[in-house]
């Protein structure tokens, strides 16, 4: 791809080599009622939604699923 600018290739390039911020946020996976999402942590029993990662297409019309949305889960230790 050919791009053509006056910009300096430092400007072009800002934020293509670092991560962006909320890339440092700590995120974990889990499965909850058949619904795969990315969630950050807020403490022990609940985390905040970041994405749906596999679900049915319906799910993600549902407003308890949406991204922001604080759910309550209890850790499991799986022996």
């Amino acid at each position: 791809m050919i791009h053509y600018t006056v910009l300096p290739m430092e400007a072009v390039r800002e934020g293509i080599d670092s991560p962006p911020p909320s890339s440092h946020l700590q995120t974990m996976e889990i499965s909850l009622g058949g619904v795969t999402m990315q969630v950050q942590p807020l403490n022990a029993s609940q985390a905040a939604i970041v994405r749906l990662i596999s679900c049915d297409l319906q799910d993600y019309l549902n407003p308890r699923l949406a991204p922001g949305q604080i759910i309550e889960f209890q850790p499991v230790i799986v022996s």
